[in-house]
């Protein structure tokens, strides 16, 4: 997790919580890591913090974009940056952020639809007026893989700076056949018209592509075949992702007094991304042990986000009573255009084919040689499976109110309303369909503080998901009939700054989901279906002793999932019961740095539906696929040559275990990296 400097979560800045409220009366479970943690931990991706975060775990996501499952409930659009939502798919960098926030349980006070288990902010990098520096890091590692960084500030006047922020990444792995480059680019100027007022303006050119590797199946045991853990199956020239994204934000705070403050945000993003993918549909271990069916697709989307946001925080005292209170609105514009294509097989006509098992697989480019010996061609242009046009139109008003009743006794209050508005062109069937939602996420907490150091909170929450789904391609057919997701979730902790400098939060939560389905007797009515989460976390931050820094978490999950029958008892896929992780880095000397951590996953399942195989003898065989629990170890030395100057080493897998971290679903289970190391040198100047 993550080492706080200071109890406000950078209050002068737009970030999650939008108002300076320390975090020790948050009632709700967070984590933050810092610009400074994310080097010293050699972090170059999201999944690489969720692995050392409680609560959440990584999801595979396709093998082209960031996908994390928060307390049990999956996301690939609860990502935000300086609080504006960021809900493309792709694989976020690291290279340009201050810290990283995350926040888990409903956040739709504040974020809006989605946001059901936990939300991810990143705050990016601003101009520091008055400062001039240039730092960067050249990194490699023992896969290949090289990256650059840069930071470059000055200041240009009085009252202004510029700074730019710059990477650059070959990417390498152990899989076969992986490579690509990811190349961020992100000026921004900041500058004081006058007292009280500050302007922050940001570009950001984002040009990303890599091969997709979505994993191997599982055999009859329901567990990945180890046998297949060197074998990619994929296309090697016809498995990959693009994305080219051109992002603008701008944010104006304003201080009206001491008592009033107004922040005003702009953002504006145009997105390109196609991605193109075969992998493994089918496996049967038992009847056919030797060959794999593959499927695939090409996706394309090219999306325009428009964010116009702003709100006004006051602090004033009523009755003896203290108020901090958040007034605000937003207004998003998104216009999405999607196409999909099926892969289409020339010997079978549609959209599978099967393959002998080997490494490599016989196809390349489109191009291969199936399971009979016979030649075979792909055709990425003749089954359309989607085109379809989105708009989207969201207006959304919230209020919130922290009341400090006495020193010992806070409350929160405050809800938000959202009107969400779709308009779906499926050019595919000729059907323009439309919804709007209007719903009212309430929000309530109460902080007990009997000491300065300590709280004791609860809280409630509402939030929801439109059927239309993250990515708004659900809304078509009977799906435009039904109400949105509605999340509930009841949690209850403790923070404890038991020790200057050292912190403990627990927390126990549930999360309820229910959602409206057509009723099995009559279809034009609707049944509520409900399942449920429940657990609960630790975590220890904070200096143990001096120079010997330690951040530990542990969660436990338990979930029921009720399908559309009502049928109760399938536990949630990727739901880990048990997850762990600690790291500890120590001061040897004033410049020798060592580091060492453990994360834990417990075992989860695959998918969320079971498998049937067929035997030689004709029996079938029923299983779930599992993904097995892994214990990982990870070790980092660094050494500060001067001030300016570090040299480190970040090793991953200490042990060279083999294991498997996520999945996508029962046939494409990611294979986790061996023992590697990343060598690279920071400096400041």
């Amino acid at each position: 997790m993550i080492i706080v400097t200071g109890e406000v979560l950078y209050s002068d800045q737009v970030t999650a919580l939008r108002t300076p409220t320390p975090i020790i009366d948050v009632p709700q479970s967070l984590s933050i890591i810092t610009a400074d943690e994310i080097e010293r931990r050699g972090f170059t991706s999201i999944g690489q913090i969720v692995d050392y975060t409680p609560g959440i775990t990584t999801s595979q996501g396709e093998g082209h974009r960031d996908a994390v499952v928060f307390r049990g409930v999956r996301s690939t659009a609860d990502f935000f940056v300086d609080g504006q939502r960021d809900d493309v798919q792709y694989y976020r960098g690291l290279y340009n952020l201050e810290q990283v926030e995350v926040l888990r349980g409903p956040n739709a006070l504040l974020f809006g639809r989605g946001g059901t288990g936990g939300i991810i902010n990143r705050v990016t990098k601003k101009g520091e007026i008055g400062e001039n520096f240039a730092a960067g890091q050249i990194a490699l590692d023992t896969f290949g893989e090289f990256g650059v960084q840069s930071d470059l500030n000055l200041s240009i006047s009085d009252n202004a700076a510029f700074r730019l922020n710059a990477s650059f990444e070959s990417l390498a792995n152990h899989r076969d056949f992986y490579e690509g480059e990811r190349i961020g680019i992100n000026p921004t100027l900041r500058f004081q018209p006058g007292a009280g007022t500050v302007i922050d303006l940001s570009y950001e050119y984002i040009d990303h592509n890599r091969f997709i590797d979505r994993g191997i199946p599982t055999g009859a045991d329901g567990r990945p075949v180890e046998a297949f853990s060197d074998i990619v199956f994929a296309d090697p020239e016809q498995n990959f992702h693009e994305l080219e994204a051109h992002v603008l934000r701008a944010n104006v705070q304003h201080r009206f007094s001491d008592n009033l403050k107004g922040v005003f945000s702009a953002f504006y993003g145009d997105y390109d991304k196609v991605y193109v993918n075969v992998f493994t549909s089918g496996y049967n271990p038992l009847r056919t042990p030797d060959v794999v069916t593959l499927d695939g697709y090409i996706d394309a989307t090219q999306r325009q986000n428009l964010i116009l946001s702003g709100n006004l925080i006051s602090d004033f005292d009523v009755a003896g009573t203290h108020h901090t209170l958040i007034v605000g609105g937003e207004y998003i514009n998104t216009g999405s255009d999607q196409f999909r294509f099926n892969t289409f097989w020339d010997t079978t006509q549609d959209d599978n084919e099967i393959f002998t098992i080997a490494r490599p697989l016989a196809l390349r480019n489109n191009l291969g040689t199936n399971a009979a010996g016979l030649p075979t061609r792909n055709d990425y242009t003749a089954d359309l499976n989607d085109d379809t046009r989105v708009t989207l139109d969201v207006v959304s008003l919230y209020i919130q109110d922290e009341i400090e009743v006495t020193d010992w006794l806070h409350l929160i209050l405050g809800a938000r309303f959202d009107s969400f508005a779709i308009d779906v062109d499926n050019v595919v069937s000729g059907e323009q369909r439309s919804r709007t939602d209007e719903e009212i996420s309430p929000r309530g907490g109460i902080i007990l503080k009997p000491a300065e150091n300590i709280s004791f909170y609860a809280s409630y929450s509402e939030s929801f998901l439109p059927r239309s789904g993250e990515q708004f391609t659900d809304i078509n057919g009977s799906a435009n009939a039904l109400a949105p997701d509605i999340f509930t979730n009841l949690e209850a902790g403790v923070k404890w700054d038991f020790v200057d400098g050292l912190s403990l939060t627990a927390a126990i939560f549930e999360i309820e989901q229910s959602s409206p389905q057509p009723a099995d007797n009559d279809p034009a009515t609707l049944d509520v279906i409900d399942s449920t989460i429940r657990g609960f976390e630790l975590s220890l931050i904070g200096e143990v002793t001096p120079g010997w820094y330690v951040s530990a978490g542990y969660s436990y999950l338990d979930g029921a999932q009720v399908d559309a029958f009502g049928n109760e008892g399938l536990r949630p896929r990727e739901l880990p019961e048990n997850t762990f992780s600690i790291w500890n880095q120590v001061e040897v000397t004033d410049g020798l740095s060592l580091g060492l951590g453990l994360t834990h996953q417990g075992d989860s399942f695959a998918s969320n539906g079971n498998v049937t195989y067929t035997g030689l003898n004709g029996d079938r065989v029923t299983t779930r696929p599992v993904m097995p629990a892994y214990t990982r170890l990870d070790a980092s030395i660094s050494y500060d040559v001067s001030e300016n100057l570090r040299l480190q080493v970040n090793v991953e897998n200490l042990t060279d275990t083999l294991y498997f971290p996520n999945s996508h679903s029962t046939h494409e289970v990611s294979v986790g990296a061996p023992l590697n190391a990343r060598f690279a040198i920071s400096g400041r100047f």
